[in-house]
């Protein structure tokens, strides 16, 4: 499996690091089943299941679980027993809803590989397999994401896009992609972005307070 990500404190908002979704082993359990035969050849593995969920924690609309399965998994796996069935589901479910957690408080989730390409093209990286695996995320639930503000949706996708590789045969994609120094920019922000999309989609914009309203004296009673 590939390894964590370690950022430094510098590149996180307050200087605070970004924070593990779950812990080694558990990433662990699911990289192992992810990778058996178990699961189908159509399956995303753990670097694009990460990706998936993290896409369902910042998702505009919420997925039934056994929908977000089917995608996840392209048909339902061959598990040993019904323990087995909902250990996993629960420790996919924890992932969604840590991202979740991590980014309601302003953090920022860590990823599980270095944000770095190392002068790779990102579709040849665990970074485009974890962008395609968010990408897949979107396209679970499209019209959710892009029926508010098409514009701005497109906008702040348009990393993860890129990233992905799954759109390389766009002139305007293929033309980003062959800008080595800005993919290295947009997978050292790949965090932010996270937390940017969440904010967009998940935190409405803070309304007025209402004013309180001025008491009026009961009738029959003076002011003292």
């Amino acid at each position: 499996m590939a390894e964590r990500n370690t950022v430094t404190e510098a590149n996180s908002p307050d200087n605070a690091p970004p924070q593990p979704l779950l812990d080694d082993e558990q990433l662990d359990r699911l990289d192992d089943f992810l990778d058996s035969e178990q699961v189908g050849e159509d399956a995303l593995d753990l670097i694009s299941a990460h990706g998936f969920l993290v896409a369902l924690a910042v998702a505009p609309s919420e997925q039934p679980t056994e929908q977000w399965l089917e995608e996840l998994f392209q048909g339902e796996p061959n598990y040993h027993d019904a323990a087995e069935r909902e250990e996993i589901i629960q420790l996919l479910t924890l992932l969604r809803d840590n991202t979740m957690a991590v980014l309601e408080q302003g953090g920022l989730p860590e990823l599980p590989f270095e944000l770095t390409l190392d002068g790779l093209p990102a579709e040849e990286t665990p970074i485009g397999d974890w962008c395609a695996g968010f990408m897949e995320g979107v396209f679970s639930d499209e019209s959710a994401w892009f029926q508010e503000d098409e514009e701005a949706a497109a906008t702040l996708l348009l990393p993860f896009m890129l990233l992905s590789g799954l759109f390389d045969d766009e002139p305007d994609m293929a033309e980003m992609a062959s800008d080595q120094a800005n993919q290295e920019a947009l997978v050292a922000q790949l965090p932010e972005l996270v937390l940017d999309l969440y904010l967009h989609y998940r935190v409405p914009p803070e309304t007025p307070k209402p004013k309180p309203r001025k008491k009026t004296p009961a009738k029959g009673k003076k002011r003292k």
